[in-house]
């Protein structure tokens, strides 16, 4: 769960800390309070899109932390491990495939800039994007008056269905998404082959010419440098051979060469360390030095005996850095990317001289994809049926409890016929997700048919659909926060006090935020957060207040009556607070 949301430079936000604790978290306040602010922000924590706009004015940078305390499933464990997070829960007992483990906490951080230079962190160690997407699920599920459309949708139909199906399901969508994603790599590869002849001769031509100067060049890695070293050495021979002189008299040859100095020094050191002792231990440097300094003499004799102007070595020379200049151009800029280019042209050409041989063990193993996938896609079908009843009574089992008595809800599953679907050509059924196309049918009313989704709930019963849904799809899901931006739209009175009741029975296995505007809601709350604004200075910042019973008939009563807060309406909220 959420325990702990800091909030800095959003909107209207300077800085802010919000507590939230376990059950039913309600959120009230005036129209333009702020109250989306939060939501938003914490989608934004938690993986959501940050533009500028949402940039307090003025300032460079935001920051949104939050401090989860998780239950620590082996899915959750191994996502994170695989990262690079260490974990460490707040017990010893080990995790298993139906058990998780004590929470632990976790703390997500993004740092935000008008720049687009944001960060993420999880538990203060850098993070990419693509892992909290993979650790979303997990700790935040967040529904708006938005989501709403989505319920129209398909796709979130089979979603909210796998969802309640439960792990065997969630088993069957990898191994079939694995195997679409087996086949898919086999068709491009397929269709890469399948080329025009004319093309393919083509580029085997090209490759050949490549390949053949490639291979003639006889390349070695780091000749470029030895060759552009003994050119240098060349051009400059009667230079180095002047230099070489001079070292070797200054070291060896001269009157006072440093070698005699080392002797002559040496002498005298071991004659005082016959009287000082300490000064023994230095007679073995200088024996070092001049052992050091004769080697180096003879080095410098040695290499400016081999010091020869050559006009034909260095024409060659100059051949060579051309030719391996040329290739360096047209493959890469270096000899090490010009082999790697010529190890890809043999690839490739053998690929394009053995295509024929390739192309039907391809097809063979497309066959053999073919099947694995629609062998995993059938029992995936076969599940989602069976589930799918169960969901349907559990749905309208829900809608009684949300003041629809009369309403009737139906899943239907079309699958083809696997005998005759062509994996190739079908792209509506065949997919990562199955060959299912799941759809939602409702009816709010007796005697009515059961139509599609879209067709037939209004924003009322859509707000109340929505939350079974969500409810009913959770139920089979490891506990988390779910949030709710203003699940109240369109709704009020004995229907307010029904939705308020589902959502305090979901908070019951789940952590529930939700923005509410409607009394008979906010009498649910296990915490009651009432957010306003304030004007500090010049400016108007959003302020959270954690209400105690007083505050909370204070709240209850406005939002039955509105700005005026009467003596009646306190007694009702009262009332209300005591049922």
């Amino acid at each position: 769960m959420l325990t702990l949301l800091s909030i800095s430079n959003i909107a209207l936000i300077n800085e802010l800390r919000v507590e939230f604790d376990h059950g039913l978290n309600l959120l009230t306040g005036e129209t333009g309070s702020g109250k989306s602010i939060i939501v938003d922000a914490l989608g934004v924590l938690i993986g959501g899109r940050f533009t500028s706009d949402l940039l307090k004015t003025g300032a460079e940078r935001a920051v949104i932390e939050g401090l989860f305390s998780v239950a620590l499933s082996p899915e959750l464990e191994a996502l994170l491990g695989a990262a690079g997070f260490g974990i460490v829960a707040n017990d010893s007992e080990e995790a298993t495939p139906t058990k998780s483990r004590a929470p632990f906490e976790l703390i997500i951080r993004r740092e935000l800039s008008a720049s687009g230079r944001n960060k993420i962190f999880i538990n203060n160690q850098l993070a990419t994007q693509a892992l909290l997407r993979e650790v979303r699920p997990f700790l935040v599920d967040i529904h708006g008056q938005g989501d709403q459309q989505t319920l129209f949708n398909s796709v979130t139909h089979l979603e909210l269905l796998d969802a309640f199906a439960g792990p065997l399901v969630a088993g069957l969508r990898r191994q079939v998404a694995d195997g679409y994603r087996h086949w898919s790599e086999l068709r491009r590869e397929l269709d890469g082959l399948q080329t025009a002849e004319a093309e393919k001769f083509q580029l085997a031509d090209i490759l050949k010419f490549q390949i053949d100067e490639l291979e003639r060049a006889e390349l070695a890695i780091g000749e470029d440098l030895t060759l552009e070293e003994e050119r240098r050495r060349l051009l400059n021979v009667e230079k180095l051979t002047v230099l070489c002189a001079e070292s070797y008299g200054l070291i060896y040859e001269d009157k006072d060469a440093a070698l005699t100095r080392v002797r002559l020094a040496a002498k005298r050191v071991e004659e005082l360390a016959g009287y000082e002792s300490g000064f023994r231990d230095h007679l073995e440097g200088l024996e070092q030095a001049h052992s050091v300094l004769e080697d180096l003499a003879f080095s410098l004799r040695d290499f400016a005996d081999k010091l020869e102007f050559s006009p034909a070595r260095l024409e060659q020379i100059g051949n060579r850095v051309a030719e391996i200049s040329s290739i360096k151009r047209k493959y890469g800029g270096s000899i090490e990317a010009a082999l790697e280019h010529l190890a890809r042209s043999e690839d490739r050409l053998r690929l394009i001289e053995h295509a024929g041989e390739r192309e039907a063990e391809i097809r063979l193993e497309l066959d053999g994809a073919r099947a694995a996938y629609l062998e995993g896609a059938v029992e995936l079908h076969r599940e989602r049926v069976r589930a799918a009843r169960k969901f349907e009574r559990s749905v309208e089992q829900s809608l009684l409890e949300v003041a629809m008595e009369d309403a009737k809800f139906q899943i239907q599953i079309a699958a083809p016929d696997v005998a005759t679907l062509n994996v190739a050509e079908d792209s509506g059924h065949f997919s990562a997700r199955g060959i299912d196309q799941v759809d939602f049918y409702f009816s709010a009313n007796v005697g009515e048919d059961v139509k599609p989704l879209a067709k037939v709930a209004s924003g009322g019963e859509a707000s109340r659909l929505m939350l079974v849904l969500k409810t009913v799809a959770n139920a089979s899901e490891f506990p988390r926060t779910i949030v709710f931006d203003e699940i109240d739209s369109g709704i009020g009175g004995r229907v307010s006090e029904a939705v308020g009741a589902k959502l305090k029975k979901l908070s019951q296995t789940n952590q529930v935020l939700c923005v509410t505007h409607q009394p008979q809601i906010a009498r649910f709350a296990d915490s009651h957060l009432l957010v306003r604004k304030e004007t500090v200075g010049e400016r108007a910042e959003v302020k959270v207040e954690n209400l105690d019973r007083r505050a909370r008939v204070e709240e209850i009563a406005r939002m039955l009556t509105g700005a005026e807060i009467t003596d009646s309406a306190r007694r009702h909220a009262r009332e209300m607070l005591k049922s």
